[in-house]
């Protein structure tokens, strides 16, 4: 054992040796890849990957765009309606998908949503429009009253002076067309021919399951042709015209009101052609003494016209 020696006084201190710095040696978890060095702080920041395109973004977009366009059409409404809900689907599943593009998939879902909205106010202002269309009532032409040979010539003359304005107003309540006046719509020709205030002996001899009167009221006979001048291939039934009985103070007596066999009922159910024409009565128990006019519908939407019981 030696002792360590001191060194003298002003001697210089003996060096330390030098060792180097331990190198990283990355550590290897047992089954796993080696561990990466730290970062180095003046190392450059990755470059950003650009996203991939979303095909499905792009096919909901276009489907958006032109269900958008077809939406705004109105006899195209259909296929915007079909087109909108499935961009509105792809466009969901578009955003939903990963490292892929988003605006396409957003933009599809508020074009579907703007759209179906647009859709459905054209739609709606559509069905206004045929709903006022229908209930408007077709054009109801009132022809002449049938007159006899001997009054052809003082018809002429009466229809020559006749006044404009007056005969604008035929075929109202207070200016009643005559009996025997062709009352024409697109389809149908109603003429009232004939029409018995008093009509309880033939009604009661007509079946026996009719019954008198009841009081305050009396039977009345209304007797008219309808003809069919509509060109439906598969024809149309007579109960599309309208025969209703109107009091002076504007109620309205319909034949269905009370169950009457009529006597010459007119067939109102079997199918007319263009051409045909089918004449019967229909009966009506109205107040008595009677006083009033007939209101004629000669069509289902067509305008009605009031006829003279006189």
């Amino acid at each position: 054992m030696t002792d360590m020696q001191t060194p003298a006084p002003g001697a210089p201190e003996p060096q330390q040796p030098q060792t180097a710095a331990p190198t990283y040696q990355p550590y290897a978890p047992q089954g796993g890849a080696p561990a990466q060095p730290p970062a180095s702080p003046h190392a450059a920041p990755p470059a950003k990957e650009k996203r991939a395109k979303n095909v499905v973004g792009i096919i909901a977009l276009v489907a958006a765009i032109v269900g958008f366009i077809f939406a705004c059409v109105p006899g195209a409404l259909i296929v915007g309606w079909i087109l909108l809900p499935i961009a509105f689907i792809l466009g969901i599943v578009a955003v939903c998908l990963r490292d892929k593009a988003k605006w396409q998939g957003l933009v599809a879902i508020i074009l579907s949503v703007v759209g179906t909205i647009v859709g459905v106010v054209v739609f709606f202002s559509l069905m206004a429009s045929a709903v006022q269309d229908a209930f408007d009532g077709s054009d109801v032409s009132i022809g002449q009253p049938a007159a006899d040979d001997s009054d052809a010539d003082a018809d002429v003359d009466a229809d020559a002076d006749a006044d404009a304005d007056a005969e604008d107003t035929v075929g109202t309540r207070a200016n009643p067309a005559a009996l025997g006046t062709e009352i024409s719509s697109d389809e149908w020709t109603v003429v009232i021919n004939s029409v018995d205030l008093d009509a309880e002996k033939a009604i009661l001899k007509e079946s026996v399951i009719n019954e008198p009167a009841d009081k305050g009221t009396q039977y009345v006979l209304v007797n008219y042709s309808a003809t069919y001048t509509g060109d439906d291939e598969d024809g149309a039934m007579a109960a599309f015209v309208d025969v209703a009985f109107v009091t002076a103070d504007g109620v309205t007596v319909n034949s269905f009101d009370k169950f009457i066999s009529a006597p010459d009922a007119i067939d109102t159910m079997s199918a007319l052609y263009e051409g045909a024409t089918v004449t019967g009565n229909v009966a009506f128990q109205v107040p008595a003494p009677v006083d009033g006019v007939l209101a004629v519908r000669p069509g289902m939407l067509a305008d009605k016209v009031f006829v003279s019981i006189d």
